[in-house]
């Protein structure tokens, strides 16, 4: 009852009391946005590049990305580096990883972004996970395991010790679950027994214990938060039918409310003594499902995660 009533209040949440000015100074800071080509992440990239920061806006369609950098460079007069990345195959994941890396020794802002919803029940992907949950969780996973070294280099090389951040966006959604099912998350036949919707919600889920999972690993170096945008209108509901989509226009905010929480975990001075923390609508610090708050389901997920993405 406590996580419904929590959603519901996330649902109209209070005016904002930060907004994207008050963003430090960026620059000498290198961030990726993943997703950047569209809604919410490209307003999170126009916002980075206009507080001076080097962003690499990683997306799968080039074409579409390249439109988005011309688009970003007449609005904010900077230029956005593209980087090719298919979350939904890991063999792309490794090389955009290594693309990176080839490029940059430092990576100050990752901001894990692009996701996908209520996609068909064929979809799956590349290695035949379930397409929900290989693009939210484990491609995003994988990738974040990647860029480590550089993460962990730009905290090393910070002259006042800023950790490195990495902040991954969940959903209300995360709410709405009962937890992590693995064998819903490989294509079989537990995984088609599933509403394409529950698969999405676990998706959700699973972002924020890894999230904090990272956190209790690694918060030496990194501060790793999660989030709820809010209820944004973006192309995540492109797979929604029309009728839903009426149903509930009425309550979506602009992708520029959608940017403030995950802007405000990427860069306001406050968050770095918030490592682990979710939060909500707008940059204000919340409690998720308390389930992705327990240890023992990170730790499970987490070799999960090992176990399944070492094999590509």
């Amino acid at each position: 009852m406590g996580s419904l009533i929590s959603l519901a209040q996330q649902s109209y949440p209070p005016h904002p009391t930060w907004s994207a000015n008050d963003i430090p100074d960026l620059t000498g800071k290198v961030a990726i946005v993943t997703g950047g080509n569209t809604g919410v992440g490209r307003e999170t990239v126009k916002e980075l590049l206009n507080h001076n920061a080097k962003v690499y806006l990683a997306a799968r369609s080039t074409a579409k990305a390249i439109d988005a950098i011309k688009e970003l460079k007449d609005e904010t007069g900077k230029e956005a580096n593209f980087l090719q990345l298919d979350l939904a195959d890991l063999l792309s994941v490794r090389k955009s990883a290594t693309d990176f890396l080839v490029k940059e020794t430092q990576l100050h802002i990752l901001v894990n972004n692009a996701g996908v919803m209520i996609c068909p029940k064929e979809d799956i992907t590349a290695q035949k996970f379930d397409q929900q949950f290989g693009t939210n969780v484990i491609g995003h996973w994988l990738f974040t395991q990647l860029l480590l070294p550089a993460l962990f280099a730009a905290t090393d090389a910070s002259p006042t010790q800023e950790k490195a951040r990495v902040v991954t966006v969940s959903s209300s959604a995360n709410y709405l679950t009962k937890g992590l099912d693995f064998e819903a998350f490989v294509d079989g036949p537990k995984r088609r027994t599933y509403e394409i919707w529950e698969l999405y919600n676990k998706s959700k889920f699973g972002n924020v214990v890894v999230a904090r999972e990272l956190a209790r690993r690694h918060g030496d170096k990194i501060v790793s938060t999660s989030l709820n945008p809010g209820n944004i209108k973006s192309d995540l509901q492109r797979n929604m039918p029309r009728w839903q989509l009426a149903l509930i226009s009425w309550m979506l905010y602009p992708v520029s409310y959608g940017a403030l929480t995950q802007l405000y975990c990427a860069t306001a001075p406050a968050v770095a003594d918030l490592n682990g923390h979710f939060f909500i609508p707008w940059a204000r610090s919340g409690k998720p499902h308390p389930d992705a708050e327990d240890p023992q389901i990170g730790e499970k997920l987490w070799t999960w995660l090992e176990e399944e993405t070492k094999k590509y």
